[in-house]
């Protein structure tokens, strides 16, 4: 009897967790039960620590709420291993402070996972080729106060270094948090500049406490990741150039993506490119993909660079063949 009300009890956690609302009738029909012993077993799931919220009257039931602590949950087996698999691939690489509660959780799943999904997560486990840390990661607390004022809509101070290191105290309502690649931006309106603005969260040191409650204004057009990646494009476009490589557009055409590049001119011989990037150096340096000779037409700081990469490459070309030239 113990066992199969037991049973029961897990069964009717398992539905309330399936949909949001249940009737009382219907819980009674899944488990072919009363009732009142429905409402029993939702009694000792409220022991047992689990907020069931129930409604009276004509299109009453129970539902599973939130509570002060996190009760033990009832997952299926696609779900465990997403869990499961999402912890152990890095998922939380961009965001420090987890690395310890990520090996815990896993851990856990493992003890109480039926040997059949044992086997399958040992299956999916593969060794990992070193690769470079993410260039940026933020730490999860911080991670944590910005989404919790965000939701709050509370206004939010905070000391902020743009890429140049130069710290400012900025003043802002903040929406959003948006991800792209390994790192998170807050997406906010800046109440200094009078516009929206998309902050870097692992340049963010947020002042405490935080201020005053805000009524949301409207997202611009296309919302806070559309917003973001604009922003972000503007960046990648910081340095302009132009100039002429020794190739037939045909051949070049290929290489050249509308993120960073156009072809504006070309003959039989040659095609003029206007070319962007994050600087003049990152320019120069990707000028060599095109496997083809070259000609600057603008900036003159574009030729400098050239000048003075093409000088560390005869410095290393020199070393290489003094490794080699016998005496």
């Amino acid at each position: 009897m113990v066992i199969e009300s037991s049973a029961r009890l897990l069964r009717l956690l398992s539905l309330l967790q399936m949909r949001q609302d249940w009737s009382g009738a219907d819980l009674a029909d899944r488990l072919d039960v009363t009732t009142r012993t429905v409402r029993r077993d939702v009694d000792r799931l409220r022991e047992l620590g689990y907020p069931v919220d129930a409604t009276v009257g004509v299109g009453g039931g129970y539902r599973l709420g939130a509570g002060a602590q996190m009760p033990p949950l009832l997952l299926d087996d696609a779900e465990v291993l997403a869990v499961a698999v999402g912890l152990q691939s890095g998922a939380t690489a961009s965001v420090t402070g987890l690395d310890d509660a990520a090996a815990r959780a896993v851990a856990k799943l493992r003890q109480v996972m039926p040997s059949r999904l044992r086997h399958r997560l040992d299956a999916l486990q593969v060794d990992t080729v070193a690769s470079n840390p993410p260039r940026s990661s933020v730490d999860a607390t911080v991670l944590s106060d910005l989404a919790a004022v965000c939701h709050r809509a509370e206004r939010l101070r905070f000391d902020y270094a743009d890429r140049s290191g130069t710290r400012s105290r900025r003043e802002v309502e903040p929406y959003r948090l948006v991800r792209n690649g390994s790192r998170w931006y807050l997406f906010a309106w800046d109440l200094g500049r009078a516009d929206w603005r998309s902050f870097r969260a692992d340049r963010v040191s947020p002042v405490i406490p935080t201020g005053p409650r805000f009524t949301p204004r409207p997202l611009p057009e296309g919302g806070a990741a559309a917003h973001v990646a604009a922003s972000l494009g503007a960046i990648a476009r910081a340095a302009v150039a132009r100039v002429r490589v020794h190739a037939p557009a045909s051949e070049i055409a290929p290489m050249v993506y509308d993120e960073w590049g156009t072809i504006e001119a070309s003959d039989e011989t040659s095609c003029e490119i206007r070319l962007f990037g994050w600087s003049i150096e990152s320019i120069a340096w990707w000028l060599h993909r095109f496997e083809a000779g070259f000609t600057v037409i603008e900036p003159p700081a574009l030729r400098d660079e050239c000048r003075a990469l093409a000088q560390r490459h005869r410095d290393i070309s020199r070393r290489y063949l003094d490794a080699v030239e016998l005496e």
